[in-house]
């Protein structure tokens, strides 16, 4: 078993337990402007870009509906993650640390605007642990595609192929693997799906398990 020579982090549903928190806020923001939206069409947005997000949505409830819960549910997100830290995942701080130790880079892909990431990082303490970001709206294309992860390793100045991938959602595992890299899932809010399954990539409980394939 050869060590990465880097690792690329997804955030939200990986390091950052905000899942939970985001769907939460959504299913009330759509409550407070008396929306009724299934489960189903929450979870097709796990880990896509906003813009792809505003695109699924817009197409379900239409452009003005869209708007307002937009405003709303922005509004009590960051209300929310930016007053207190977001929970960690579990294995997330002692996996970021274990890296440090043995020098291995590490970088941040996500779909979160810089803002809102460089708050819940710092808040978490987790910002340190990064010597680059990758964030939402910063490459042409979003998670699926692998544009984010290219511009990760490309930053670190590593070869997709030497470098490991951390994600949650079947939409980062796409992007990861499109780009190259080797690539564990944890899943978070959705079981990752039969045709992502068969990409072959590596699934794993937690983050804690990744200590032990480094060890």
């Amino acid at each position: 078993m050869t060590r990465p020579a880097g690792v690329v982090f997804d955030m939200d549903g990986l390091l950052l337990d905000s899942e939970r928190l985001a769907r939460d806020l959504f299913y009330a923001s759509c409550a407070e402007l008396g929306c009724d939206v299934e489960l189903g069409l929450y979870h097709r947005c796990v880990g896509a870009s906003w813009e792809a997000t505003r695109r699924i949505l817009t197409g379900e409830l239409g452009s003005r509906t869209y708007a307002l819960l937009e405003a709303r549910w922005t509004e009590r997100y960051r209300e929310v993650t930016h007053a207190q830290p977001v929970p960690l995942k579990p294995g997330a701080r002692a996996v970021l640390a274990r890296l440090r130790a043995l020098g291995i880079p590490r970088a941040l892909a996500t779909s979160t605007r810089r803002d809102v990431a460089e708050t819940k990082l710092r808040l978490s303490g987790l910002l340190p642990h990064f010597s680059l970001l990758v964030c939402g709206g910063e490459t042409e294309r979003g998670k699926p595609h692998p544009d984010p992860y290219l511009a990760a390793v490309a930053g670190l100045m590593l070869p997709p192929e030497a470098c490991w991938a951390c994600e949650d959602s079947d939409n980062g595992v796409r992007a990861a693997h499109a780009a190259g890299l080797k690539v564990y899932q944890v899943p978070d809010l959705v079981p990752p799906g039969a045709e992502v399954v068969a990409l072959g990539h590596t699934v794993i409980e937690s983050l804690e398990a990744l200590l032990q394939t480094l060890d």
